[in-house]
């Protein structure tokens, strides 16, 4: 008899919990207090100078404002008050990542080309959507639907940064419903204008980011002529020559370990030197950072080729999503190896608050990354690594495939 009535009280116990609202919010409330604690005590023990852009006094009435209305708020609102708060300490390596976070998405990917967010990945049976403009999101402008992503979008450092960022932001789901731009997390209506100016109305079903990964997906793939893409153990990592010219270009999308990279510029070496190249393309607009140490294995390996023209043979290609290591390789080079920027400016600055780490929340499982170093790599301070010849992705040579950066550099070689 004692033991049925201890399960009759477990059993009391558990309904009550589950089914009496109070006791469920009093435990999310006590859950994320603890997650907010951490998060505050964590950056100011961890990040090497938190407070360098907004005071101790404003960030705390800032995230009291979030701790004291907790009961009033869902998970996701609470997320990005704390994202809006992130975004104050002005850092873009210290930042909250939603990877840890069970979302849903819109079935396509966007890029800023001329003034227009052009789709350059969706799904197969989506396709005739391909390289059409993004113009509204349940009837409202794009624009304003970037005006409101815009102040919570993570890892910005500069105002590319910034661009590159909030297009990564347009097709979340759970984001867009809690900013109030759509009506349901599972569907919403686009609107899209194609090449002849039609607007095609497009009502959309979300996924989850495990489905999008392993779809069957049609993409815009930009390249030149000129460039054979070789077979490679490392699709991030490569070199070839360029068509007609002395020229050899490098791939350098993600980075390697260090003994990788040695052995990567080995091969580039003995491969410029057999074939007496004058001229190197190093390719970093895709590369959003890594370690900055590797990245100047690859630079004390190609000062080793005589053969290069050291006075004007040396280029490196750079994005609006260049960033973090990326970056400051990009300024290194140009003192290195007497590089000229080309392309675009940088999302980070080479001058700034890098070298990230992170944490893990408790509860909510946000992983919060933070700065650990401050790098000085230009004598221009807070501003991106600009091009000395700017060069931007056309629409007209999208529509084709065609590399615009890629296409103009070679005709100038």
């Amino acid at each position: 008899m004692d033991l049925l009535r201890k399960k009759i009280i477990y059993l009391s116990i558990f309904i009550v919990s589950v089914f009496n609202p109070l006791f469920a919010q009093s435990l999310k409330k006590m859950h994320w207090k603890e997650d907010l604690e951490i998060y505050k005590a964590s950056l100011e023990l961890n990040h090497i100078n938190l407070y360098h852009s907004i005071t101790k006094a404003d960030f705390t009435k800032e995230w009291n404002k979030i701790y004291n209305n907790i009961e009033s708020l869902n998970d996701f609102e609470i997320i990005l008050k704390l994202m809006h708060l992130t975004r104050l300490i002005n850092d873009g390596h210290t930042a909250v990542s939603l990877r840890n976070i069970s979302t849903h998405r819109f079935p396509f990917e966007v890029k800023w080309i001329e003034n227009r967010w052009y789709v350059v990945k969706t799904l197969n049976k989506d396709k005739h959507i391909l390289k059409a403009s993004l113009e509204t999101i349940n009837g409202m402008p794009i624009d304003t639907v970037i005006q409101k992503i815009s102040k919570i979008a993570q890892f910005v450092e500069n105002e590319y940064s910034l661009k590159d960022r909030t297009g990564s932001y347009l097709t979340m789901a759970e984001l867009l419903f809690n900013l109030n731009l759509i009506d349901s997390i599972n569907e919403a209506t686009f609107s899209f204008r194609n090449n002849n100016n039609e607007l095609i109305h497009l009502k959309l079903n979300t996924i989850t980011n495990d489905i999008w990964e392993n779809s069957n997906l049609s993409m815009v793939t930009l390249s030149v002529p000129e460039i054979t893409i070789p077979n490679s153990s490392n699709p991030d990592l490569w070199f070839t020559s360029i068509s007609d010219t002395k020229a050899v270009y490098i791939n350098f999308e993600s980075y390697p370990t260090f003994e990788e990279m040695q052995v990567f510029g080995e091969q580039i070496v003995s491969y410029i030197q057999e074939n007496q190249m004058k001229k190197v393309i190093i390719d970093m607009r895709k590369n959003g950072g890594g370690d900055l140490y590797v990245g100047t294995v690859l630079a004390y390996a190609l000062n080793l080729a005589d053969s290069i023209d050291w006075k004007n043979g040396v280029f490196v290609l750079t994005s609006n999503k260049t960033f973090s290591a990326a970056t400051s390789n990009a300024a290194l080079f140009k003192q290195l190896l007497n590089a000229k920027i080309v392309g675009q400016p940088t999302g980070s600055n080479p001058n700034g608050y890098q070298d990230m780490d992170s944490f893990i929340l408790p509860n909510s499982k946000l992983v919060i990354s933070y700065s650990k170093r401050l790098f000085r790599l230009s004598n221009q301070e807070n501003t991106a690594l600009n091009p000395d010849i700017i060069i931007n992705q056309k629409y007209s040579d999208l529509f084709n495939n065609v590399d615009t950066v890629l296409m103009k550099l070679i005709s100038i070689l």
